[in-house]
């Protein structure tokens, strides 16, 4: 909604605010005050329009999903590093439902600006070695799988893995 410049001016006056109605003796509108400032904070690290994405994406709703992620007109001014690597992330997921080549795009893009979480890399490259085992790309495929397996460290993705490998193994 914000930009995110934006959301750091709006913390640092609510602060400075919070500052002067502790000065004036107002401790619980400070400390009110203080706690607003902080979802402005939150806020810029976590970008409203992507958590809702996600919201919708955790329903399935893939209409929904692309609603929230086309409000954000230009991802590389409006969001950090790691969120516009979500962000790709996000329409890599999207886009995998009927474009191989643009999914592609979109997990090496997010790949590349970073994803904090070790689960959501590993739910990348293993989308990347699906796409690489469909387009006959094996060797690229093998490493890619090999790099999911290795970053999937609570075995959330096994079942995945081992279906991959297993259709690896018929190529």
């Amino acid at each position: 909604m914000f930009n995110k410049n934006l959301k750091l001016v709006i913390a640092a006056l609510i602060i400075g605010f919070a500052v002067y109605q502790f000065i004036e003796g107002n401790i619980g509108n400070g400390i009110f005050l203080i706690l607003l400032s902080l979802v402005f904070i939150f806020l810029y690290f976590r970008n409203e329009m992507i958590l809702m994405a996600f919201l919708r994406m955790r329903k399935q709703d893939f209409e929904g999903t692309a609603k929230w992620l086309n409000k954000i007109k230009d991802p590389e001014s409006a969001l950090i590093r790691k969120q516009q690597g979500y962000y790709n992330y996000l329409r890599g997921i999207m886009a995998s439902q009927n474009n191989l080549t643009q999914a592609e795009k979109y997990f090496k893009k997010a790949l590349k600006l970073g994803l904090s979480m070790n689960y959501d890399v590993a739910m990348a490259k293993l989308s990347l070695a699906g796409i690489a085992m469909q387009k006959r790309r094996k060797r690229e495929a093998t490493v890619l799988l090999n790099e999911a397996k290795k970053l999937d460290k609570q075995n959330m993705l096994a079942d995945q893995i081992k279906m991959m490998q297993q259709q690896m193994k018929r190529i």
